[in-house]
């Protein structure tokens, strides 16, 4: 089985994390994943701090198991939910968009395992520097705000860059993907995209029926123009989108922002897949089956196990 320094310090089965992904990881999804052996992460979004509070305490029903919480800090509550994961008493905060070395003293000073996820060697490094215990390194094929490098280039430079360890996100759906990610010298793995399918998700059905019907080449990357890349499966709302991004006559950089606004809620709560935003990797093509979290993860663990020990036999 494997074993790494992040399943053994955060008291975890499984060396996996699941994505903090915005109007999906609730504490439904947090709680399905960290009774399944991995960490559950409930995304803040642009949650109050009250709001967040309840989700927290819900996921506290739902399970006994280690989870977190991923907090966006380009929220306008940033600071409401910095202080809410300290006074519940979360254990571990990942953070995205943005840098997080404002709350980090409170953070670690409170005993809370900081990881923040990063695109690049500057920002590792930056975070290591204020105390991260482990930075989560994502790759451009994930769903969501993407960065420009791949998983394949980006994880072993932040891996030589860092003495803190490293998690592996992007393009992970299967355990030759978290066997790779091993050798690349991770030592755990973030999956978003497949949990988007495990039987405790909450999403919409049809949001899951889209991944499901998902080919290799049906993910597209909106919002270069305005300086913050997403990842989606193409629908007549992405479309409309990149029309009007790349023709600045049609509309400007205001009205292309409002476009966006409550698209992934549209998708992900109201199932209307065709007009919101269905946030998803270019692994979606590789996920086949809708599953219980524990059965999702276990297969994965053990073909990534296979995989590694194939892998010796052209070692001589």
């Amino acid at each position: 089985m494997i074993n790494t320094i992040i399943n053994k310090e955060l008291d975890l089965e499984f060396p996996i994390f699941q994505g903090g992904m915005a109007w999906v990881a609730d504490a439904y999804l947090a709680a399905g994943v960290s009774n399944a052996g991995g960490l559950g992460l409930i995304a803040a979004m642009n949650s109050n701090g009250e709001q967040l509070r309840a989700e927290i305490k819900k996921c506290k029903e739902l399970t006994d198991k280690p989870f977190g919480v991923n907090i966006m800090l380009m929220s306008p509550f940033a600071d409401e939910v910095a202080q809410v994961v300290v006074e519940e008493g979360v254990k571990v905060v990942t953070t995205g968009a943005g840098t997080p070395t404002k709350y980090m003293p409170m953070w670690t000073e409170a005993g809370i395992k900081v990881i923040p996820v990063v695109a690049s060697v500057a920002l590792a490094r930056m975070v290591e520097k204020r105390g991260a215990f482990a930075v989560i390194a994502e790759g451009g094929e994930s769903g969501g705000h993407v960065g420009d490098l791949t998983t394949m280039a980006l994880v072993p430079q932040v891996v030589d860059a860092v003495n803190i360890p490293v998690i592996a996100a992007g393009g992970i759906a299967d355990g030759r993907q978290i066997a790779a990610a091993f050798m690349l010298g991770a030592k755990g793995v973030q999956v978003g995209t497949r949990f988007l399918v495990c039987n405790e998700c909450t999403i919409a059905q049809e949001y899951k029926d889209k991944i499901l019907k998902a080919k290799d080449i049906d993910t597209v990357v909106t919002g270069k123009r305005l300086g913050h890349p997403v990842r989606a499966i193409k629908n007549s709302f992405t479309k409309e989108y990149q029309e009007c991004e790349y023709d600045r006559s049609k509309c400007d950089d205001e009205t292309l922002e409002s476009m966006g606004t409550g698209k992934l809620r549209m998708a992900a709560r109201e199932g209307d897949v065709k007009n919101g935003t269905v946030l998803a990797g270019q692994v979606s093509a590789m996920v086949k089956k809708e599953q219980p979290a524990r059965e999702m993860i276990e297969e994965m663990f053990q073909e990534a196990e296979q995989t590694l020990r194939g892998a010796m036999q052209w070692v001589k």
